[in-house]
């Protein structure tokens, strides 16, 4: 084969990369590079996972034949495992029988285009790598999506997870919320990853769940979300107005009444979930709208009445004393800016510390925490403070 210019050429493979996510959006590049080939050569024809998409396209893939290395092929030193310098050696024998070849890259073949440039220099070989686009920020998701198709398919499916429904996964999704709140409150980086992970692994499981109902997906799902933000954000998208995070703030509540046609304070805030954190949200959407119940006092002075309350109210009566105690905690906290329900996790981490490190220094006296009267139990408490534990 010769140039234009009448001057031989050496012999060539090009190397055409795929994404495993996304097998049928090839650049022009790549399509151009494809669609002049002779032949398409590939690892095996019948999984690569763009075969489906270039058989529409009116191309075709001919898996290669591995060559046999020979003895001088065995050096341990070359790049690639034997079968990448297998299929490496016949991609140099055919390009020098036919100067150029094609060769599309498959999941299986991260490390074929080293083992072909250890043979490139002795064979005068041109290699040509056609890359892809960087894929965009999000396309992790689509594998997310495809694994969890599969473990919920019907005849190949996981067991476990083709019996599990909405109410049944719920347990899951509470439970995973609270350890990706620990990781943010630690500050653990790693932690964080893992649990956003497993936050999201309930999303997609129960948009998984509709889907085999017939009613959404996970693209419903994400459409909505998105729809939602440009609709609450028209500062950002359209030719609203808001320079401040309080200015947001009261947009998107005014937004979000008009499209639910709501109109009274607590419309839409869930009657079932933590206490603390349902005190709090009725407290601050009631602040909001100047409806703070009158004789909610924000002030430490309240909080000590409401205990003196508690303590002296009929057992009947004690546990609306004790909720009018929490209030008041609860109206405390907003005062001072401080959410009710970290702090409350803040003061049960706190104990349990203390807890744990007096009874290891009880234990480190040689003494049976089973035996414990409310004295030596109190000389412990006392010890764990001591030692900056409490």
């Amino acid at each position: 084969m010769t140039s234009d210019t009448g001057a031989t050429t050496s012999p060539g493979v090009a190397l055409v990369e795929t994404s495993e996510l996304f097998p049928g959006l090839l650049p022009f590049q790549s399509w151009d590079v494809l669609g002049t080939a002779d032949e398409i050569l590939v690892r095996d024809a019948g999984s690569h996972p763009a075969a489906g998409h270039l058989h529409l396209a009116g191309l075709d893939l001919v898996t290669v034949e591995p060559a046999t290395l020979e003895r001088g092929d065995l050096d341990l030193s070359r790049p690639g495992l034997p079968d990448d310098r297998r299929i490496a050696k016949t991609l140099v024998q055919l390009a020098e029988q036919r100067r150029r070849v094609v060769y599309l890259l498959g999941p299986e073949d991260d490390r074929l285009a080293a083992a072909l440039a250890g043979m490139a220099a002795e064979h005068d070989l041109e290699i040509e790598l056609v890359f892809l686009a960087q894929q965009p920020a999000g396309a992790e998701l689509l594998r997310l999506v495809e694994v969890m198709r599969r473990l919920r398919d019907p005849d190949d499916g996981c067991p476990w997870d083709l019996e599990q429904d909405h109410a049944t996964l719920l347990p899951y999704l509470v439970e995973e919320t609270y350890e990706l709140v620990e990781a943010v409150e630690a500050g653990d980086d790693t932690d964080l990853l893992e649990e956003l992970g497993d936050v999201l692994l309930q999303i997609v499981f129960h948009a998984r769940i509709a889907r085999d109902r017939g009613v959404f997906g996970i693209d419903e799902v994400a459409r909505g979300i998105a729809d939602k933000l440009v609709r609450r954000h028209p500062h950002v998208f359209a030719d609203g107005d808001a320079s401040s995070p309080a200015e947001v703030q009261a947009n998107w509540d005014r937004l979000k009444d008009e499209e639910k046609g709501r109109a009274g304070p607590f419309d839409g805030v869930p009657a079932a979930g933590p206490g603390l954190e349902l005190l709090g949200t009725l407290q601050r959407k009631a602040a909001k709208r100047g409806l703070t119940p009158p004789d909610l006092d924000p002030s430490v002075a309240a909080v000590g009445s409401a205990a003196r309350d508690c303590a002296g109210a009929p057992a009947e009566q004690r546990e609306a004393a004790v909720g009018r105690l929490l209030a008041s905690v609860v109206a405390l906290a907003g005062e001072l800016g401080v959410d009710p329900e970290a702090a409350a996790r803040v003061a049960a981490r706190e104990q349990r510390t203390r807890t744990e490190a007096a009874l290891a220094y009880g234990q480190g006296l040689g003494a049976d925490p089973g035996d414990l009267d409310a004295s030596t139990w109190a000389s412990w408490w006392a010890a764990a403070a001591d030692d900056g534990s409490g």
